[in-house]
């Protein structure tokens, strides 16, 4: 029943009809608690043009009902279910695979988009090509929904110099907001997408960049919801945190800054670039080392104890696997 089920999902939603400007990608699992009022938003677009992809990794509250609710209610919207759980990373890409339309934007269950999200930003990609991703500005709402402060970025991701739009999103300390907003899907796919890895995001948006430059709508129009249950907030520790991405990989070392930094450098290999732009990007890779010493250094400082916590766990097995004082093999 279950199988037959996700066979069902998986027909596109209007086979035959025209393909939707904008694909909106939802990945979610267990979203329930802000699921139909985001949905609420997003079907509110002024911009109508797209369809919403909504990717649940086998979620276990009432996420699968609203979601089919709204898929019966309006012929946008395509669901898809998996059985179990396969990472966020999984997810992510999944609604990736799936989308049709020319521009793409991803969405988090938990997150509201204002009207005008859309239109403003499909108006700035259709108007400059040279964009390969807009967001507008944001603004923090906590979990009831009120505006708690807004979030700014002053940084050159929009030079037409590639080394600088890499300087500004190879940092460590901007929130990665834009990767809501709408972006080229041709470029989008010429990247290595979400990595089963912690800060994928940040590296994704450094990709990008390395592709085109970014643009921003001044007008606040993305609202993200702090609340407890989100994903940096539930799960803290790093190999919790790199199980969220993957649960079959649930690393015990875990060095996430150096990982960045290696993802940063492979990206720029893979990349498309003049000579005279690589070996810049290669040079401002230098240079973030010199910036992220301290934080690179605290990864090894942390790397003994997991590796201690690793030992441990593996001789738990072991010891599990021996017969107790008093009893036969």
């Amino acid at each position: 029943m279950a199988e037959a089920a996700r066979e069902h999902d998986l027909r596109p939603a209007r086979p035959g009809g025209p393909v939707p400007r904008v694909s909106i990608g939802m990945p979610v699992y267990n979203g329930a608690n802000y699921l139909a009022e985001t949905l609420d938003a997003l079907l509110a677009q002024r911009f109508t043009d797209f369809e919403l992809i909504i990717s649940d990794n086998g979620s276990n509250d009432d996420t699968e009902r609203i979601c089919r609710g709204y898929a019966v209610r309006d012929g946008r919207v395509r669901y898809f279910r998996e059985a179990v759980n396969r990472g966020a990373t999984w997810n992510h890409n999944r609604v990736i695979e799936l989308a049709r339309g020319e521009y793409f934007k991803l969405a988090a269950h938990d997150d509201l988009c204002l009207p005008d999200f859309l239109g403003r930003c499909v108006e700035v990609l259709d108007r400059e090509p040279d964009v390969v991703l807009c967001h507008p500005q944001v603004a923090i709402i906590d979990a009831a929904g009120e505006r708690l402060k807004s979030y700014r970025y002053a940084w050159t991701a929009g030079s037409p110099r590639v080394r600088e739009r890499l300087h500004a999103l190879s940092g460590l300390r901007y929130r990665c907001f834009p990767v809501f907003g709408v972006v080229r899907t041709a470029a989008l796919r010429r990247t290595r997408l979400m990595g089963p890895y912690i800060a994928s995001d940040r590296v994704l948006l450094a990709e990008l960049g390395l592709h085109g430059r970014f643009a921003e709508v001044g007008e606040e129009l993305f609202l993200s919801r702090e609340h407890q249950g989100r994903s940096t907030r539930a799960h803290k520790a790093r190999s919790g945190r790199t199980a969220w991405f993957d649960p079959s990989r649930r690393a015990r070392v875990v060095l996430p800054v150096w990982r960045q930094g290696v993802e940063f450098v492979r990206a720029i290999r893979r990349t498309p670039l003049a000579p005279g732009e690589r070996a810049a990007c290669y040079a401002e890779m230098v240079r973030w080392v010199g910036r992220h010493y301290k934080s690179l250094g605290k990864d090894v400082v942390l790397a003994p104890p997991q590796v201690a916590r690793a030992a441990r766990a593996a001789v738990r097995p072991e010891r599990r696997t021996r017969p107790a004082s008093g009893q036969t093999a």
